[in-house]
């Protein structure tokens, strides 16, 4: 197996408090890993590891592309609360093209091909009818599946979701886990979740967090979910 991350032995202080305290964890190029854990005990803190918002006391972590180590990698995140104010005047295609729009004014012109990938994501959100509106028309859940489709538009090696049971409507809720099934054919994907049951059912490998951590593997899963 590849690997796209390596975290090694990486300690987290908040003042003179460790948060996460020699934590090593690898994600691979393939992976569906879930995240749980206590409130406080320092899932959010990795996160913020991962995205380069913080840095770690002691430890490294390396990012790999192809098995070569690399400065970054491509990211999409969907944090629990909104990036996006819903009052700003802004249109259900251009927050999903935004995820498109590095380098260049939201505003800018798409490719045939960038265009329709934005339609094709805006459709399997069960959005199409909305595509024209602004965000502000729509419900909360709505508003998070299209901020879903702008995490993932560009297509990046690793896809970051924070609590989407947090966010995600019910009705939408089966087809967003059958979406993640076909995005992680071709993107790692890393789930916090504080729904134990809905990380056994959906991930590879578990990632149990209280400020130490303790790695769950797809066969050790198996024999979880048999006992189970």
């Amino acid at each position: 197996m590849e690997k796209l991350i390596e975290i090694k032995d990486i300690t987290v202080m908040y003042d003179t408090k460790p948060v996460l305290n020699s934590v090593s964890l690898t994600v691979w190029k393939d992976d569906f890993l879930g995240v749980t854990g206590p409130n406080g005990g320092g899932k959010t803190t990795l996160l913020k590891v991962i995205l380069g918002l913080m840095k770690p006391a002691s430890g490294e972590i390396c990012f790999f592309d192809d098995g070569k180590r690399t400065s970054n990698l491509r990211i999409g995140y969907l944090p629990q609360t909104s990036p996006i104010d819903k009052r700003f005047p802004i249109s259900v295609f251009d927050v999903v093209a935004s995820g498109l729009a590095s380098g260049k004014s939201l505003f800018g012109n798409f490719t045939l091909s960038q265009k329709s990938r934005i339609s094709e994501l805006i459709a399997e959100m069960g959005l199409k009818e909305y595509a024209g509106r602004a965000v502000g028309e729509l419900s909360g859940g709505q508003f998070q599946r299209v901020l879903l489709a702008r995490a993932i538009v560009s297509r990046p090696q690793l896809l970051i979701l924070d609590e989407p049971d947090t966010y995600v409507d019910k009705k939408f809720e089966s087809q967003l886990y059958e979406l993640l099934e076909e995005i992680n054919k071709e993107t790692a994907i890393i789930l916090v979740s504080h729904d134990v049951e809905t990380l056994l059912r959906m991930v590879k490998n578990v990632a149990c967090i209280n400020e130490t951590l303790r790695s769950y593997s797809g066969e050790e899963l198996k024999n979880i979910k048999n006992d189970g």
